[in-house]
C-alpha cells in the first residue's frame, strides 16, 4: 500500500530560490507573474497560522470574503407587533429606537469581534442526545430491592483514621444501582437428602424448606405467565425457545396449563363485579365483532346442515359479538366484557337480573340500534346524541344547508354540556343547567324539523327524510340529558 505524501513546509530561503527559478525557466511574463504570486500566497497562508495561529474559519472568511447572510423568516400578517408599535413598550412608554448609533449595539471591529459574532451567530449542532434522555435517578426504580450496606469498622463518635482528630458523625446514605437479568421464569432445584433403616428398610426424606411452598408452579410464575402472553404479547412458543436457552425449560403446553389455572381463579372476581355493576345508576353497553374458533366450527357445522337441508343460510345466529358493559356505580366505573353469540341488549338483560328490587331504574345509554334493546320496564332508556348528530354529519355533503343547521343547534349543545364538566356541577346542577341553555335550543330543532315534514321541504324517503325520521322518532331518548 502506498504511503500518502507527507507535508512538506519551505522555508523563506526556498521560497526565494523557487521564486527565481521561476524566472529562469522561459516562461512568459504573465504566467510566471501567476506562478509568483500563488507562491507568495502560500507563504503568507502559512506564516499567518503559524504567527497568528488564525481560527479555519477566519482564514475561510480573510481569502473568501463574508458569505452572504441568511435570511431573516417574514413577520406574520396579523402579527400585534406591528410598524407603527415599533418604539413602543407595553406599558406605552416609548423605547429608544434601535440603530446603528445606540450606544452599546455597534458592530465590533477587529478579529475579536467578528469572531464573538461568528460564534454567536453559528447554528447550534442538531442531533444526540438532549439533556437527561434515557437517564433516571434511583428513586425512579420502585421495584428495586433494598440492601443496606454498612461500615465493618468504623461506627459513630469513633476517632477518625485519617486526621486521629476529630470524630465521625452519620451523614444521609449513598446510593449505587446494580441492574441484574434473569429469566422470565426461573427454577430452584432442592436436593433432599435420603435416609434407609438397615434393618427394617424405612425411608426417611428431608422436608422441603417452608418457602418452596406446596405447587411445582407458583402462584407469582403463573402470574408471569399471564402478563407476558395477554399484556405483553408474548407468543407461547417463543417464551418456550427462550426459557430452553436459558436453561429453565417450560413447554408451551404447560404455560397454557398453568395460565388456565389462573383465568379460573378470575371467574370469582369478574362474578363479584358482575353483581356490583347490576346495581349501578349508568350503564353504557356496545357490541363489536369477535372471531372465536369454537364457534367458527360450529358454524361450519350449521352451515352443511343448512346446505344438506336446501338452505343457503343456516337458520340458527352465527353471528359473534363482544359486549362491553361501562357501568358507573357511584364514583367507580366498572367495565366488563362477554365474548359470544348474545347481542348487547341481551348481555344486559343478563345482568340487571341480578340487580336488587329495591334500587330505581337505571340510565342505558346506547345508539338506537335494535340489538341494544332490553325491556324499557326496568330500565330508563337514553340515546346517544353524538349518534343522532352523525346521521346528518354523514349526509352533509348531500345537503348542506339543512344539515348545517341541525349541526349547528347540537354543537351549541355540546359546547353547554363541557362548560357543565369545566364547572365540576354534579347531576342535579348539570340537568338544571341544560334545562336553562339547552332545552329552547332543541325545542327549536324540533320544530324546525317538523315543519320540514308537514311542509313537505324534504322527501321522507330521502335519506335527509330518513334522518330527520329517526330523530323525531327517537326525540324523548335523545332529550334525556
Amino acid at each position: 500500500m502506498n504511503k500518502p505524501p507527507e507535508h512538506v513546509t519551505l522555508s523563506a530561503e526556498e521560497g526565494e530560490a523557487l521564486i527565481g527559478r521561476v524566472h529562469a525557466s522561459g516562461l512568459c511574463p504573465s504566467d510566471c507573474q501567476v506562478v509568483v504570486q500563488v507562491i507568495r500566497a502560500y507563504f503568507w497562508v502559512v506564516f499567518a497560522l503559524q504567527e497568528a495561529k488564525l481560527r479555519v474559519q477566519r482564514l475561510r472568511r480573510l481569502l473568501f470574503g463574508q458569505g452572504p447572510k441568511p435570511e431573516k423568516p417574514p413577520a406574520p400578517e396579523a402579527s400585534s407587533t406591528s410598524s407603527d408599535a415599533v418604539g413602543k413598550d407595553e406599558g406605552g412608554g416609548e423605547l429608544a429606537p434601535i440603530d446603528q448609533e445606540t450606544p452599546g449595539l455597534e458592530v465590533a471591529g477587529g478579529a475579536e469581534g467578528s469572531e464573538s459574532c461568528d460564534a454567536e451567530a453559528s447554528p447550534k449542532p442538531k442531533g444526540g442526545h438532549r439533556s437527561g434522555m434515557g437517564r433516571l435517578g434511583a428513586d425512579a426504580s420502585v421495584g428495586a430491592e433494598r440492601t443496606a450496606c454498612h461500615h465493618e469498622e468504623l461506627a459513630v463518635g469513633q476517632r477518625c483514621p485519617v486526621c486521629g482528630q476529630g470524630t465521625l458523625y452519620e451523614l444521609p446514605a449513598g446510593v449505587e444501582m446494580r441492574i441484574d437479568g434473569h429469566a422470565v421464569l426461573s427454577a430452584m432445584r432442592y436436593a433432599l437428602q435420603k435416609r434407609r433403616c438397615s434393618a427394617c428398610g424405612a425411608l426417611f426424606t428431608a422436608k422441603l424448606p417452608q418457602e418452596a411452598g406446596e405447587e411445582k408452579y407458583s402462584a407469582r410464575a403463573r402470574a408471569v405467565l399471564v402478563v407476558s402472553r395477554y399484556s405483553l404479547g408474548l407468543p407461547l412458543y417463543r417464551l418456550q425457545s427462550y426459557q430452553a436457552m436459558r436453561g429453565v425449560p417450560v413447554p408451551d403446553a404447560t404455560q397454557w396449563d398453568q395460565s388456565e389455572k389462573v383465568g379460573d381463579g378470575r371467574y370469582v372476581v369478574f362474578e363479584s363485579l358482575e353483581t356490583l355493576a347490576a346495581q349501578g345508576e349508568l350503564i353504557s353497553p356496545d357490541d363489536t365483532s369477535v372471531r372465536i374458533l369454537s364457534l367458527i366450527k360450529e358454524n361450519q357445522k350449521m352451515q352443511a346442515q343448512a346446505a344438506a337441508m336446501g338452505f343457503s343460510r343456516p337458520q340458527e345466529r352465527t353471528g359473534m359479538f363482544t359486549t362491553a358493559l361501562v357501568v358507573k356505580v357511584g364514583e367507580q366505573t366498572i367495565c366488563l366484557y362477554d365474548s359470544g353469540r348474545s347481542h348487547a341488549g341481551e348481555n344486559l338483560a343478563t345482568l340487571l337480573e341480578q340487580r336488587q328490587a329495591d334500587h330505581a331504574k337505571p340510565f342505558v345509554m346506547s345508539d338506537a340500534l335494535s340489538r341494544n334493546e332490553v325491556d324499557e320496564t326496568t330500565v330508563i332508556r337514553c340515546h346517544c346524541l353524538a349518534h343522532g348528530r352523525r346521521q346528518c354529519s354523514d349526509l352533509e355533503d348531500l345537503f348542506p344547508v339543512e344539515c348545517q343547521v341541525v349541526i349547528e343547534v347540537l354543537k351549541q349543545v355540546f359546547d353547554h354540556d363541557e362548560a357543565a364538566r369545566d364547572k365540576q356541577m354534579n347531576a342535579e346542577e348539570r340537568l338544571a343547567y341544560h334545562q336553562t341553555y339547552s332545552a329552547p335550543l332543541m325545542d327549536q330543532l324540533k320544530g324546525w324539523l317538523e315543519q320540514q315534514g308537514a311542509e313537505r321541504l324534504v322527501e321522507p324517503n330521502s335519506s335527509l327524510g330518513k334522518a330527520i325520521a329517526s330523530l323525531l322518532g327517537h326525540w324523548e331518548t335523545w332529550t334525556r340529558f
